[in-house]
């Protein structure tokens, strides 16, 4: 068993595509920037959405980004902007894309943050926006770049599990929930359980069916359906993945002591994998680990381990899948077109939820 792991992104052949941010939140400001400066990306604007400057411009000047404009269309209009680099929350995505692909110059990609708008019907209509405009458009399914997640996936390829039988996800963390999250009527499954279920079509393909079952979490006083949420995947394989994301986790903002974590684990026929992601740490940099053993010599557990973590150093990896797309004319490895599946099997959870039953994924590929 080769103990050798490919967990690091792969590498543009290029650094100087030219960047242009739109969104000047935390996500950007702390994971998107510092990411791509490590990287040694190159950065050349940046807007808000809405119209704006004054966020912006304290971006700017934390950050080294040259250039501040006041609108999504200025920035585009820059001839050094190439691509753009889209975080703004899910009830702006589909009016930025608008934006973006009406515009006269355009650019060559963009990388949008998940979710890709407010439903899958919304997602759909980016993605054939983006293939209209001859835009090569990627999504920030960051969870698919943590360490241990793309490590995984290289001892899965290789056969080193066999096949698998059974992967859970335990989730016991609190998120840090943003003030535009009390306005939609839901919560976790389409901010934080999107992760995971596009982890296990990272790691295992796309599943048959979902079974769902949430309830809203008591800290979380506005209005949501889906707080803590279980659900089922079911393979026509055999293979079944679950996942419980749980963000009330205990009274740990209340005064009782907290027992925060998240676990996966992966048991195949020829082998057993398990490990932390260390996310809910931040903005202490921990990273997510990873512990694995196989029938195959010399049949002991093998702990590999890296300084990198999540947050930042994984939001090199989507953006460099963006870059080397553009580079090779090629769909990304993130592509919208493939996270359309990811935001179908969201939309499954939640009727699957609502209706209480399975739901499987071709219901709402086919718009049933």
């Amino acid at each position: 068993m080769n103990p050798e792991l490919d967990y690091l992104p792969p590498r543009p052949r290029r650094l100087d595509h030219g960047i242009g941010c739109i969104g000047a939140g935390f996500i950007m400001r702390d994971c998107h920037l510092v990411a791509y400066h490590n990287a040694g990306f190159r950065v050349v604007a940046i807007a808000t959405y809405p119209a704006g400057r004054a966020r912006a411009e304290d971006v700017a000047r934390l950050r080294q980004v040259p250039r501040v404009y006041d609108s999504v269309e200025r920035l585009l209009e820059d001839p050094e902007v190439e691509i753009a680099d889209v975080a703004v929350p899910p009830h702006a995505m589909l009016d930025v894309i608008r934006r973006v692909t009406a515009a006269p110059r355009r650019v060559k990609g963009v990388l949008a943050q998940k979710p890709l708008g407010m439903s899958y019907a919304e997602a759909r209509e980016i993605v054939e926006r983006c293939a209209q405009a001859g835009i090569t458009l990627a999504v920030n399914q960051n969870m698919r770049y943590d360490q241990s997640v793309r490590a995984l996936h290289c001892l899965l390829a290789r056969g080193d599990l066999g096949e698998p039988v059974l992967a859970t996800i335990e989730m016991r963390a609190i998120p840090h929930w943003k003030p535009w999250q009390k306005q939609y009527g839901w919560l976790t499954l389409r901010v934080m359980s999107i992760h995971h279920l596009d982890c296990f079509r990272f790691w295992f393909g796309d599943p048959a069916r979902i079974y769902a079952s949430v309830r809203p979490d008591p800290r979380s006083r506005f209005p949501h359906s889906d707080g803590i949420c279980l659900y089922i995947l079911e393979y026509d394989n055999g293979l079944r993945c679950s996942a419980w994301d749980d963000v009330w986790t205990g009274p740990a903002r209340e005064g009782a002591e907290s027992d925060i974590y998240i676990n996966w684990r992966v048991e195949g026929i020829d082998g057993l994998a398990c490990g932390t992601i260390g996310w809910p740490s931040y903005p202490e940099p921990v990273p997510s680990t990873l512990r694995f053993t196989s029938k195959r010599p010399p049949g002991c557990w093998l702990e590999p381990r890296w300084n990198k973590v999540w947050f930042p150093d994984a939001f090199e990896g989507t953006m460099a899948q963006l870059l080397i797309a553009v580079e090779n004319q090629a769909e990304p490895e993130i592509s919208g077109r493939d996270n359309l599946k990811t935001m179908a099997l969201v939309e499954a959870a939640y009727r699957s939820a609502a209706e209480r039953r399975a739901v499987s994924i071709s219901e709402i590929l086919e718009g049933g």
